[in-house]
């Protein structure tokens, strides 16, 4: 079921998302965290990156997939940062790199979980941190936080203006559910049905709870009104 509900939604990516709005977007954001990362870094910039390139991955969540709770505030920067400095310290104390970068990605996943800040691009500065401990220790560590921070935080940034100029409200939140009539054709499940499916099925779906209340909600309320319009006896 999550691999459909993912599937649909690059599916869609091209219609009503719109493709165009995702790279424009994308272009917007990663330029914002270069000018920013070169504005503070300065004459530093040529010992360290501009962009941390999971930066990248995280644009196309934010910019193309904007509704996804893996795209929202805190999970790309809460994430993004733990995720950061975990692999950081994993790489101080394994010198072996490919053990270092598993055993960061590893604990990254399980802290992000239980601080529901998971976010997929995230790994990949847990590995990077891991990996590339002994360099990034040489040019110093604070600094190679403080570009990712600032890269995010300028990322972030034009995702909250572009989002909302064009019409998807970031951070997302969920449709306003519409009330059917006390007396129509069906019954309406209760909240704690879906809960309980949820719990029962033990799968991360890449859409929140109240997204998909909110879309049951709206299905309900179209199959009441094409019922209840077939039912409806022709004008005279």
């Amino acid at each position: 079921m999550p691999y459909r509900l993912l599937v649909r939604a690059a599916s869609h990516a091209g219609g009503r998302l719109g493709w165009a709005r995702g790279a424009v977007g994308a272009v917007l954001g990663i330029v914002s965290a270069t000018l920013m990362t070169d504005l503070v870094l300065g004459t530093n910039r040529a010992a360290l990156p501009w962009l941390v390139a999971p930066v990248g991955a995280s644009a196309v969540l934010v910019f193309a997939l904007p509704a996804s709770p893996l795209a929202q505030l805190w999970p790309v920067l809460g994430g993004s940062m733990l995720s950061a400095m975990i692999g950081l310290a994993v790489g101080h104390f394994i010198p072996y790199a490919p053990l270092a970068g598993a055993v960061a990605v590893a604990a990254a996943i399980a802290l992000m979980s239980a601080l529901r800040c998971l976010h997929p691009p995230a790994g990949a500065c847990a590995m990077i941190g891991a990996m590339g401990a002994p360099l990034i220790a040489a040019a110093g560590w604070p600094t190679f936080l403080l570009a990712l921070w600032l890269d995010l935080v300028a990322l972030l940034a034009m995702a909250w203006v572009f989002n909302n100029l064009t019409g998807h409200t970031w951070p997302h939140e969920a449709a306003a559910i519409a009330p059917l009539p006390p007396k129509h054709w069906m019954g309406r499940y209760d909240t704690a049905d879906l809960d309980a499916v949820l719990e029962d099925w033990e799968e991360v779906l890449d859409v929140s709870r109240d997204d998909l209340d909110a879309l049951f909600r709206a299905v309900e309320d179209q199959t009441y009104r094409r019922v209840n319009t077939a039912l409806e006896p022709p004008a005279p």
